[in-house]
Formats: structure tokens, C-alpha cells, sequence
């Protein structure tokens, strides 16, 4: 026999539901970390970080004002509902492929190099827990003093319950560069969409540090990126995500509140689309 009070709680449900249309959410119901969905675009992102943004242009080392004030900006989108991921490459200490690694067997490079993000999501967590959230960094080598094993139900039940996931270690592998990581991760966990944060506005035809006319693309396909030999991602990452469908917005980490301003959607830097 149903219960007396279920009337009573369908009516409260769709006054919630009413309130929430009246006030522009997308949805009005909490998620499982006690957050409301509003003003934003995307569920669950990830977001790739290079060694150098790290470093704040000082070439090598972990700036800590700087880790800070990303890890400010990620709180600052959590607050949204949005569930995210990171992923954190190392060439502010070490890069496989770099001059540095030059005279060195390519998979002793490589395994250097996945050791110096895991160095670097280090630090990523211990300025996003001094916000107030809870992260976890998720390892592709294991390494279970410091950081978790990378487990693909694990990650995502992580970001479900609220919890900030960085991935660590690129894909475990030699030869494979931390933007295929993170459009593999992206891919694994389901994402809506990657964010490749860089130090210029967007893609160009031309290095715009270097050619002071080179024209920025608001949208490109991962198909034209190939053709004209745009130097945005490695062709690995950017034929998994051509052939899986996922959409990647490139865009200047250098200017504050740019996270939050993609993930509502307003038109900052360049979408590549399948």
C-alpha cells in the first residue's frame, strides 16, 4: 500500500525542480558530494597541464604561487559540479624526447620523464587539498607510498563522489607523450570533453609567439590539424580522439579564469571537433 507521505514528496521533488528552471540550473538535485549543477557546460573534464605551466616560466622546478593560483581556479570550477580530472606532463624537469635526454636510451628517457609527473601531481594535490578539497593522484606506474594504482572503476567513482583525480606517470609506457595520456584517460573515464591548457590564445596556422600575423582558428577538426602539420598535440593523441569523437578546447592558462569561462561555455580559445 503506498505510503501517505509519497504524495507529499513528489510535491516537494517538483517544487524543487520548479525553482531550480526559475533560477537557470540544468539540474536542481545535488550530486553525491552535496553540490548543485549550475551555470555550466560540461559534467566531467579533463584537464592537461604542462610541466612548464607549473613552473611559471622559470624553466625548471615547481613554482609554488603558481601551483596555487591553477589550484585556486580548479576549486573555483568544482564549486560548479563539475567533476574533474587532471593529467600533468614533467618538462620542467625532465622530457624524454628533449635535448637533455639526447644521448640516452629512449625508454630509460621516458621512464625519467613519467617519474617527473608524478613529482609534479604531487604538488598539483597538496595546493588543491590546501583548498579544502580532497584529490587523489592516480598513478599509471605503481608507486602505493605515494600515490594510488591507476584503476579506471576507481577513478571514476572518485570523481562521483566529488573528489579532484590527477593522473600521474603518462600511460605507464616508453614512447607514448602525456598528451596521449591524457586523451586516453579522457576516454577511460568518460569524459565530456579535454582541456589542453597552454601559455597562447588558441590553435594557429603559425607559431604566434614567432609570426606576428598567424591566424587563429575558433574551430578546427582533428582532420585539418593532421593535414596542415599543426603542431598542437602528438598525431598519436590526436587520432584517439579524431576516431573516438571527443572534443578538445586548447586555451591560454595564463589568463585567470579561463577554466571557469570554457567550462560555461563562453568562446575562449579554439574547439577541435571530429
Amino acid at each position: 500500500m503506498p505510503s501517505a507521505r509519497a504524495p507529499k514528496r513528489l510535491e516537494r521533488r517538483r517544487q524543487d525542480l520548479t525553482a531550480g528552471l526559475i533560477f537557470g540550473h540544468s539540474l536542481s538535485s545535488p550530486n553525491s558530494a552535496g553540490m548543485r549543477y549550475s551555470n555550466r557546460m560540461y559534467k566531467r573534464v579533463v584537464l592537461k597541464l604542462s610541466g612548464e605551466a607549473l613552473a611559471a616560466g622559470k624553466g625548471f622546478g615547481v613554482d609554488v604561487v603558481r601551483v596555487h593560483e591553477i589550484a585556486a581556479e580548479i576549486a573555483e570550477v568544482h564549486t560548479l559540479g563539475v567533476e574533474v580530472a587532471i593529467v600533468v606532463g614533467g618538462g620542467n624537469f625532465f622530457r624524454g624526447v628533449a635535448e637533455q635526454a639526447k644521448a640516452m636510451d629512449r625508454v630509460s628517457a621516458d621512464n625519467m620523464g613519467m617519474l617527473a609527473t608524478v613529482i609534479n601531481a604531487l604538488a598539483v594535490q597538496d595546493a588543491i587539498e590546501k583548498q579544502g578539497l580532497h584529490c587523489r593522484v592516480m598513478s599509471a606506474i605503481e608507486m602505493n607510498q605515494v600515490a594510488e594504482p591507476y584503476i579506471r572503476r576507481r577513478a571514476i567513482r572518485h570523481l562521483e563522489k566529488g573528489r579532484i583525480v590527477v593522473f600521474a606517470a603518462g600511460t605507464g609506457n616508453p614512447y607514448f607523450s602525456t598528451d596521449t595520456a591524457a586523451s586516453l584517460r579522457a576516454m577511460e573515464i568518460k569524459a565530456d570533453v579535454l582541456l589542453k591548457a597552454t601559455k597562447v590564445e588558441g590553435i594557429y596556422d603559425a607559431d604566434p609567439v614567432i609570426t606576428k600575423d598567424a591566424v587563429k582558428f575558433e574551430q578546427i577538426t582533428y582532420m585539418e590539424i593532421l593535414r596542415l602539420g599543426l603542431k598542437v598535440m602528438d598525431t598519436t593523441a590526436v587520432s584517439l580522439c579524431k576516431d573516438n569523437n571527443l572534443p578538445m578546447i586548447i586555451f591560454n592558462m595564463n589568463n585567470p579564469g579561463n577554466i571557469r569561462r570554457v567550462i560555461s561555455g563562453e568562446k575562449v580559445g579554439s574547439l577541435v571537433t571530429a
